[in-house]
């Protein structure tokens, strides 16, 4: 298909590389022109010099960005996606942004998609490798179209429901997160204070109902005090925000969550702002 990526980050890169590879025709577009450069010295395809550029003559349009204002940067205005975009052509939105700005513009028959970083392959990783979990929200008739073309980088694809579905479900995805890193942090703390062989610990109760992708794959690193990897502290926090804001609007109770939060704004205030978030540990310390 004709498509374009907007948005070259750490996720929109590789993306955008894997629906190169797999015979896509793909215009991109970056706020710092020299990264859609790259991407094309490395991928072929062509940069464009605005996003409406980018999503002319276009059959999918993908954006990847920072946040709610980047994205209605990038989608709204005469330079933005919408206004080159032809009708009937489909946005799929990958920013981690609220749910609220995911139904804006609905009726453009956009499809929304949030992506979870889970199955052993997160975040970047799973971008690089095209093997990103991805749940979604719009219609039927839009996902049907989308889906093929989405499977040049994921291993997991679900339409959970209407648009801004995806956006929640990402949220209800990093609040089970923040309670199970905190606990973990909890525990192994615990077990150091307690003059337990913490290795001896985790390969008792990682047989048990306490086991978890987090401790089977952070709980190591942990102990190390290694966290210059990883999902970064300021992603966690704009995260956790998010999903803060829409329990406010929606009565759902999120105390865990909003402890967790302000733990991980101590740890920015310690200058952690890039660690990875299980880098909680080291306020138990």
């Amino acid at each position: 298909m004709r498509a374009a990526f907007i948005g070259l980050g750490v996720m929109g890169f590789p993306m955008a590389g894997h629906l190169q590879r797999e015979g896509h025709q793909v215009a991109v577009y970056n706020r710092t022109a020299a990264k859609a450069d790259a991407w094309v010295t490395k991928f072929a395809g062509r940069a464009a010099a605005t996003p409406a550029e980018a999503a002319r003559d276009a059959e999918i349009v993908f954006t990847c960005v920072g946040n709610d204002d980047d994205l209605r940067a990038v989608v709204l205005g005469e330079a933005g996606a919408f206004a080159g975009m032809a009708k009937g052509a489909i946005l799929v939105d990958h920013t981690t942004a609220s749910a609220e700005i995911a139904r804006v513009g609905r009726s453009s028959r956009r499809a929304s998609a949030g992506l979870p970083r889970r199955a052993g392959l997160r975040g970047q990783a799973g971008a690089e490798n095209g093997q990103l979990a991805i749940m979604v929200g719009g219609d039927d008739e839009t996902f049907a179209r989308a889906e093929p073309v989405m499977w040049s980088y994921a291993k997991a694809i679900t339409l959970v429901g209407p648009t801004g579905a995806g956006q929640l479900t990402k949220m209800v995805n990093q609040i089970c997160l923040a309670g199970l890193t905190q606990a973990l942090a909890e525990a192994l703390n615990f077990a150091d204070r307690a003059g337990l062989d913490a290795e001896k610990v985790l390969a008792t109760i990682s047989k048990g109902a306490a086991q978890s992708w987090m401790m089977d794959n952070r709980a190591q690193t942990m102990l190390a005090d290694a966290f210059d990897f990883g999902f970064a502290v300021d992603w966690m926090r704009k995260d956790l925000g998010m999903a803060v804001d829409e329990a406010r609007r929606n009565g759902a109770g999120l105390p865990v969550t909003a402890l967790v939060d302000q733990f991980l704004a101590e740890i920015q205030r310690r200058g952690g702002n890039r660690w990875d978030y299980t880098s909680l540990i080291k306020l138990l310390r």
